[in-house]
């Protein structure tokens, strides 16, 4: 399985989290500050989501200071569901309740061992294995509806 990896900065979360993925045997490509190129957060969550979304890579991980930045700007490309998670119980729920694509975490709280417990939660959990086929179809037409209307400027 192919896995993308981004964030905007380089730590022992990210270290830990790639380090985590190879040795599960996960072939990873690497984003933003983990591959020494551009490391704004919505652009490497723009990279990463774009490779989900194409089918390039199979799943994306994501991370920045919150967690939150890289989840919305993931989002905003048409077929992803990033998730913030902080646990692996929410981590579980998101993939079995929501079928999320792509995991984001924070780089503030989350720490190298606890991350490492998200993603074996993570990639050990089937995407959709829950009983929300309804809700998760109308997921798909929410983002259906709203993907061919153009964002209204702000200001």
């Amino acid at each position: 399985m192919r896995v993308a990896v981004g964030s905007d900065e380089k730590t022992p979360l990210t270290d830990a989290a790639i380090s985590y993925l190879k040795e599960k045997g996960f072939e990873v490509e690497t984003y933003g500050a983990l591959a020494d190129s551009e490391p704004d957060w919505p652009d490497v969550a723009c990279n990463v989501a774009e490779r989900v979304a194409s089918g390039a890579c199979h799943e994306g991980v994501l991370f920045c200071w919150t967690g939150t930045g890289v989840s919305i700007a993931a989002n905003k490309v048409p077929g992803i569901r990033a998730a913030l998670c902080a646990d692996p119980a929410t981590a579980k729920g998101a993939r079995v309740w929501n079928r999320a694509n792509i995991l984001a975490m924070g780089l503030r709280l989350t720490s190298p061992a606890v991350g490492c417990e998200i993603l074996e939660t993570w990639f050990s959990t089937p995407p959709g294995s829950g009983e929300d086929a309804k809700a998760i179809a109308k997921l798909d037409a929410i983002e259906r509806k709203y993907s061919k209307r153009k964002a209204k400027k702000r200001l």
